[in-house]
């Protein structure tokens, strides 16, 4: 069965008629990762920020959806808008912050401890030290 990147290019593709190297070129990005993308098995890890800006201009698509559909397939849940300090409507997500929430929760236990502190620690410096 196809990842959900797999899919996104795939469908892409096929609905619009467009070969690798049309999304590449579209893209700026090398046909090679394009085909390597749509054609993977799995995807070890999350692609660079720059491919998947390329492949979302490639494909004509958001980046949030492409940035959604790679962290699926590389195993890593990426949760919805989150609400507002208020409860009320929901507020744009934060690509990064999302990221961050879902790959910790593939870290040991040790590892998040770690990460923990480090989080810590980076919110206790003072603004001077930023």
């Amino acid at each position: 069965m196809a990842n959900a990147l797999q899919q996104l290019i795939r469908e892409r593709l096929d609905r619009k008629g467009w070969s690798y190297g049309d999304v590449a070129r579209r893209g700026g990005i090398p046909r090679s990762t394009v085909h390597h993308l749509a054609t993977a098995d799995r995807v070890v890890r999350m692609p660079q920020p720059a491919t998947l800006e390329g492949l979302s201009k490639g494909l004509e698509l958001s980046l949030d959806t492409v940035r959604r559909a790679a962290a699926e397939a590389c195993g890593i849940h990426v949760y919805g808008p989150a609400a507002d300090s208020a409860g009320g409507t929901a507020r744009p997500a934060d690509p990064e912050v999302d990221l961050l929430i879902a790959s910790v929760q593939k870290l040991s236990a040790d590892d998040r401890r770690h990460v923990a502190a480090l989080v810590e620690s980076l919110l206790d410096r003072s603004p001077n030290e930023k």
